[in-house]
């Protein structure tokens, strides 16, 4: 498998890494719109941290034949900009569970804008930021965590920006359940507009674009267990699916607010009999992978995260630096390789 090689190389494709400190997140700069055209989240807020405002986004509506591409490509593009992290599932799952990463307050600044222009789409994100001024104010200042889980508003703005405009297609929320439930509705026959439909772990094959669930309070393991409390508030929470390695066994999802910032997860993934492959059970279970949101959408290429436009743009640098050494490593441990220019 061949490394991709990284640098600084704006003339051509409108990509930089950030600065040669050895430091973490190595994030790169989104691409230029004539590249991908995506309005970043952080046109959504103004004000520095501490003064803070957003405002309403107008998200796109587009064919069903354009929303799966682009739920990979948005995804990766914000990947890319926190820092290509990668958390291995099996690793994480088998021993004590880890504390959330903080950011420094250089990079918290960096990304500050950016989720805030996620809780943008939600309804109740004017606060939610209101509520997060006041904690920028306070003694840890711009190195304050957030004060409420972005995971879901994350989420939400994916879907917004790739083309799920409307809350009959995608319910953008701040929690989870809010439009796994919609999905779960789209599977009993109602709600006709809605792009994801709910099936069990295993039901359905799943695809890049799709999104898989977990749970962790109440610790659902089907459907049928969620149906029963549908509309009570309950911990979950779901990634956009980007690449699924059959050989490999190995489901690659992209997650906000995975350890502070916005993640590649590597599910170990099995297949039982005359089943598709699944997200495998590993550790204790805690978090178990009870639904798999089926996007009503043609489908794409398995390996979406790797012929993504910011995976691609990739392969037209040269040279090496010692803070793309980390990008690097983290690319080859996601099983990602660079097609050249």
């Amino acid at each position: 498998m061949r490394t991709p090689v990284l640098t600084c190389a704006i003339a051509l494709i409108g990509l930089c890494a950030s600065a040669s400190a050895y430091a973490q997140p190595v994030g790169v700069e989104r691409l230029a719109r004539g590249v991908l055209d995506v309005v970043p989240p952080s046109a959504l807020a103004s004000g520095e941290p501490g003064r803070m405002r957003l405002h309403a986004p107008e998200c796109r509506t587009l064919p069903p034949d354009e929303t799966r591409r682009r739920i990979v490509d948005v995804a990766v593009q914000e990947w890319a900009f926190f820092g290509f992290r990668v958390v291995d599932q099996a690793d994480v799952s088998s021993g004590p569970r880890r504390r959330r990463s903080r950011l420094g307050a250089a990079d918290a600044a960096r990304v500050a804008a950016s989720i805030a222009g996620y809780w943008a789409v939600t309804p109740e994100g004017a606060w939610i930021v209101e509520r997060q001024n006041v904690a920028w104010n306070g003694a840890r200042g711009l190195a304050a965590r957030w004060n409420a889980p972005w995971s879901a508003a994350f989420l939400s703005w994916v879907m917004c920006e790739a083309g799920l405009g409307s809350a009959g297609q995608f319910q953008r929320a701040v929690a989870h359940h809010a439009y796994i439930d919609q999905a779960i509705r789209a599977r009993d026959g109602r709600a006709p507009q809605a792009a994801f439909t709910a099936y069990d772990a295993g039901e359905m094959p799943i695809e890049p674009g799709d999104l898989v669930c977990s749970s962790r309070r109440p610790r659902y393991r089907s459907l049928d267990e969620r149906r029963s409390q549908m509309g009570v508030g309950a911990r979950s929470h779901c990634d956009v699916v980007v690449s699924v390695d059959e050989t490999g066994e190995r489901i690659l999802a992209i997650g906000g607010n995975v350890r502070g910032t916005v993640s590649v997860k590597l599910f170990p993934a099995v297949r039982r009999a005359g089943e598709p492959l699944r997200v495998a059970a590993v550790g204790d279970d805690a978090r178990p992978m009870f639904a798999h949101l089926k996007l009503r959408a043609a489908s794409i290429a398995a390996n979406a995260l790797a012929t993504s436009p910011t995976v691609r743009a990739l392969g037209c640098m040269t040279g090496f630096t010692v803070a793309t050494r980390t990008v690097a490593a983290n690319l080859a441990a996601a099983g990602i390789s660079a097609t050249r220019c």
